[in-house]
């Protein structure tokens, strides 16, 4: 047994009066200069206890204020350095570093190259994996360790283990190459001095922590307040304008893995709202929960504004029907079918929008996205993937064009693009709503309300909507994330032949083709006759988006539904107000059937 340098005193006079004389060191070795530093430092400028290592969490002496401390050792310094017998490694290191082969973190979106952690990390590691004992330091023989309340680190928080994938990532070297494949993270140039990257640009656990300072906590270089710390590296798109950076809300999400979190306001905590650095319970990019219950986390109502009432709704984007399949570098060309809130919203980048209707907001190419909606990734009216949609319709293409989503129910119709509704909105089709080119208004459709006239274009959520929605009078949130009707429609619509005709049953319609105008036999002198006393729906002639193929056979979106609709199905446009059709509906066969202006 080796002699111990210091034996503790039982009463608390004699140990404060041991601690401010001596933190017995040996005279002429490392931790004498380092107590006489500190004492110097005391009588200079008296500092909280936890702006050095004395009296923080990393004081394991039996003094030290955690739970995990030396059951009769005095010295502070010997958990990690010793003046004589210490290992080669700077700086006079005093533990036996782990060999353990670490499962490191992994992710589609990053683009640094993760290897194994590096020297400093593994310093961190010798207590922080939990497989070396605390006490076993390497002045003191393997069969002699210091005594510890607890011989290796507890089960919790501060024990990462071998598994560190859900921590976030060291061992990469962090420079400007990095910085240029990754436009969100800035150059090593611009990072702030007091994060400390290895000689070779390396990023290591001691980027972020210093070890002999816990005054902002956790022995954070730069407070986490706002997420500075994360900012310092990160420089997501929108973010600092954005809603979440900026909310006062308090935030309802109060722990994770028992550590809680820092902050009260959502706008304090940032980062921390959503992401964890250390033991995320979700791996990848570090998230609390699975991507869409963090949000209605929030927005459930208490929070944010309300999503939970639309989730059981009739039709929606359910995102709890397929969890789990979103990928932000999936190709929306070959993704697996699946809905989640991120694939819509962009969280780091949403904001109000500055319009209570934002598809008011276009230009000469179609309606804008709101705010809710900035830095979503989509695909163009050339069905090409982009990485930031500039219109609405291309955030919706993403799932419903060349990788179509089956809707159910849907109809079977004569030309049927089978749910590619980008196929329905090319420029080259026969006709469309306009909602990705502007259809020029004239005489031949008369029905038009005068406030549509007005608009070159509608937009998705026009039609597409939660039926409560606040732009539509409601006091729920905006878009089409449920509705009481089919097809995630903001209005009725029935589809079902034998329809009643009526201002409810076709809704939809008419908030933007004036009922009096159709019924009144001004477009097409039968309208009155098929939709009234034949009581055809609307949706047996025309499709609701646009249809491919020649104009003369498909103008004014006449496309039938083949389960009213039988016989040759022969559409033909003679001009204004007039046409023939050649059609069996309701047992009457139309051969060449003539009609005329009204």
């Amino acid at each position: 047994m080796t002699s111990r340098w210091f034996v503790a005193p039982t009463s608390p006079d004699s140990r404060k009066a041991a601690r401010d004389n001596s933190l017995p060191f040996r005279r002429g070795g490392l931790g004498w200069s380092l107590g006489i530093c500190a004492i110097a430092l005391f009588s200079i400028n008296p500092l909280r206890a936890d702006d050095t290592v004395v009296n923080s969490k990393h004081d394991l002496s039996t003094f030290g204020p955690g739970n995990v401390r030396a059951i009769n050792e005095g010295e502070v310094c010997i958990f990690c350095h010793a003046p004589h017998n210490a290992s080669p490694q700077a700086p006079l290191w005093n533990r036996y570093n782990p060999t353990t082969y670490y499962r490191i973190y992994n992710s589609s979106t990053t683009d640094a190259r993760i290897d194994q952690p590096g020297g400093p990390s593994k310093m961190c590691l010798s207590c922080h994996d939990g497989s070396i004992a605390i006490g076993l330091v390497l002045n003191r023989p393997p069969t002699d360790p210091i005594a510890m309340t607890q011989p290796f680190m507890p089960t919790g928080p501060s024990n990462l283990t071998n598994d560190l994938s859900d921590d976030h990532p060291i061992g990469f070297r962090y420079d400007r190459q990095l910085s240029n494949r990754d436009h969100q993270i800035r150059s090593p140039d611009l990072v702030d001095e007091r994060i400390k990257l290895g000689p070779r640009g390396q990023l290591e656990c001691t980027a972020c922590h210093d070890p002999h300072n816990n005054e902002r906590g956790n022995f954070l270089r730069i407070t986490d307040r706002q997420s500075a710390l994360c900012n310092t590296c990160h420089r997501m798109d929108g973010w600092e304008i954005s809603s979440h950076a900026n909310s006062p809300r308090t935030v309802q999400v109060t722990s994770t893995n028992g550590v809680k979190l820092p902050f009260r306001s959502m706008s304090e905590n940032a980062c921390s709202t959503c992401h964890v650095v250390h033991n995320a319970p979700h791996r990848e990019r570090l998230l609390r929960d699975r991507p869409s219950d963090l949000c209605i986390t929030c927005h459930d109502g208490l929070g944010g504004i309300s999503i939970q009432d639309t989730l059981n709704s009739r039709s929606g984007h359910t995102f709890n029907r397929l969890a789990d399949l979103h990928d932000p570098k999936e190709n929306p060309l070959i993704m697996p079918r699946h809905v989640e809130c991120v694939d819509c919203h962009n969280p780091h980048s949403v904001r109000p929008s500055p319009l209570s209707n934002a598809l008011l907001l276009a230009d000469r190419r179609g309606p804008l996205l709101p705010g809710a909606m900035s830095n979503t990734p989509g695909v163009n009216l050339l069905g090409a993937p982009v990485e930031e949609a500039n219109f609405y319709y291309e955030v919706c293409f993403r799932c419903h064009a060349d990788n179509p989503v089956t809707v159910r129910p849907r109809i079977n119709r004569q030309i049927d693009t089978f749910g590619n509704i980008r196929r329905q909105l090319l420029p080259t089709t026969a006709s469309a709503h306009p909602v990705t080119y502007p259809t020029f208004i004239n005489n031949e459709t008369p029905s038009l309300l005068p406030e549509v006239r007005t608009r070159p274009f509608i937009g998705c959520q026009d039609c597409h909507n939660n039926p409560d929605a606040r732009q539509l009078g409601g006091g729920s949130a905006n878009g089409p994330h449920g509705s009481r009707f089919d097809f995630l429609l903001a209005n009725r619509y029935d589809t079902a032949d034998f329809t009643v005709e009526s201002p409810q049953s076709y809704a939809l319609c008419y908030k933007c083709h004036d009922r009096t105008s159709i019924l009144g036999d001004q477009s097409f002198n039968l309208h009155n006759r098929h939709v009234v006393q034949a009581r055809t729906p609307c949706s047996a002639c025309h499709a609701s988006h646009g249809v491919p193929g020649g104009k003369a056979n498909h103008d004014h979106l006449i496309n039938f539904d083949l389960s009213i609709v039988g016989g040759q199905r022969f559409y033909l446009d003679t001009g204004l107000f007039t046409g023939s059709c050649t059609l069996t509906c309701h047992g009457v066969n139309h051969t060449n059937f003539l009609y005329g202006p009204p």
